[in-house]
């Protein structure tokens, strides 16, 4: 088994892949003509996006679209980078939530914690040594 990709349902497959790259530099690698499937340059691992209508054909049920719940959901992406503040800062200029500004841990981590506008929840952290 290895882990392949996060896909995350949003309402805007383009309009989360431009925030991704205006809020944290990541490029999109891939957008379906159709434009209901995207992902980014992230490395190995694919994060990538796909509209609701698709997501509810492939998952053949109903789930909590993220952006319409008042409250984070119970998962998030974990972004790693050098300066957490600025990539913090940065993310909320390109229109994403604060919700628990940059802190260093007891173990040495930096971390932070915003919303963005499609819902998902996003850890900015310093690499664990």
């Amino acid at each position: 088994m290895k882990f392949a990709y996060t896909i995350a349902y949003v309402a805007d497959v383009a309009a989360s892949l431009a925030f991704y790259e205006a809020a944290f530099g990541l490029a999109t690698r891939f957008l379906h003509e159709s434009g209901s499937y995207g992902e980014l340059e992230t490395g190995a691992t694919a994060l990538a996006f796909v509209d609701h209508a698709t997501a509810r054909d492939s998952v053949g049920a109903d789930y909590v679209a993220a952006g319409s719940s008042a409250a984070p959901l119970g998962i998030e992406i974990g972004l790693v980078c050098d300066d957490v503040a600025a990539a913090f800062e940065r993310a909320v200029k390109a229109g994403a939530t604060a919700l628990n500004a940059p802190k260093t841990k007891p173990w040495g981590q930096t971390v932070a914690y915003l919303r963005c506008p499609d819902g998902t929840l996003v850890e900015l952290c310093t690499a664990m040594s």
